[in-house]
């Protein structure tokens, strides 16, 4: 840490010089003179125990060790020039843009309600919301915030933060039931019509409680929906028995319009995060985004 402390001067002197290209040019831009600026580089390359620079009298150029270097304190004056930036900002309305990817279903009726509330909240906020159920990458796609339904893949360059867990259970309408019947087992849902979340190359197996916990149940779709609106609308329809989260059937489950079928109660299916750039200061545009969805997902499955 002493090395690290005493190391910053020099540092920043030093990439100004790089920038600049001479110690002459540096030292304006820092208001020292050229010598002071020589002696903070010379002095960071004593601490280092290498060369960084390469010196003429016309130019300056940097060492293989010296742009190992470069490149790091480039990234690390940047994340500090950002994060005085964040704390001036900090005591002001939250205001920009902020980009954010959410899934078709849940994003519309759980997300999209919060945010436009904040949006009517803090005028200089600007919110850019795209809604699709394939995963859009942060960096890649330019996205601050992106809601994930499902396991996530260990990945080093994100940050997430659990916002809950979506619970599923079966259910049909009671037309379709008076009509088809009411399967007694897990078993007996294969001589009924299932409408089946997914796409063509892709259907998540159901996990259905058993006698010994959970087992992973491979329905045959008779009609594949690869949106949740639509398989709630397909299921209060009577075309068949759907396994639908609790957090989009809540309202049709009260009304009466579905029933629950097998099953009590809901089961936990997948968890519920908030992502974002690993590494970054979180500004106050999208902090108040992730304080206010993180206290909104607390109420997930109490209102659903």
């Amino acid at each position: 840490m002493s090395l690290i402390a005493g190391s910053l001067g020099g540092a920043l002197a030093f990439v100004e010089a790089v920038d600049a290209g001479t110690f002459t040019a540096a030292a304006a831009r820092l208001r020292l003179t050229k010598s002071a600026v020589g002696r903070k580089v010379l002095q960071l390359e004593q601490r280092l125990g290498v060369r960084l620079l390469n010196r003429t009298t016309r130019r300056l150029s940097l060492t293989a060790d010296g742009e190992i270097y470069y490149e790091a304190c480039r990234r690390a004056l940047a994340g500090l020039s950002e994060a005085q930036d964040v704390i001036a900002a900090g005591r002001q309305a939250p205001a920009g843009v902020v980009r954010l990817a959410l899934p078709l279903a849940f994003g519309r009726r759980w997300v999209a309600p919060v945010l436009f509330g904040l949006a009517k909240d803090h005028p200089a906020l600007r919110l850019e919301i795209g809604f699709d159920d394939h995963r859009a990458d942060l960096v890649d796609d330019g996205i601050d915030l992106a809601v994930r339904l499902g396991p996530l893949a260990d990945n080093a360059s994100r940050t997430a933060r659990r916002l809950g867990t979506q619970r599923s259970l079966l259910c049909a309408s009671p037309a379709y039931l008076a009509t088809a019947g009411t399967p007694a087992d897990i078993q007996g849902l294969a001589q009924h019509a299932l409408l089946v979340y997914g796409r063509r190359d892709f259907i998540n197996p159901w996990p259905l409680p058993d006698g010994n916990g959970t087992m992973l149940y491979q329905p045959q779709a008779r009609l594949m929906i690869g949106d949740g609106d639509a398989l709630l609308q397909a299921a209060v329809a009577g075309c068949g028995i759907a396994f639908l989260p609790d957090w989009l059937a809540g309202n049709s489950l009260r009304r009466g319009e579905l029933v629950p079928v097998l099953m009590s109660s809901a089961v936990d299916t997948a968890p519920i995060h908030l992502l974002w750039s690993a590494g970054r200061v979180v500004p106050p545009r999208m902090r108040v985004i992730i304080d206010a969805l993180v206290a909104h997902a607390a109420l997930l499955h109490e209102r659903s």
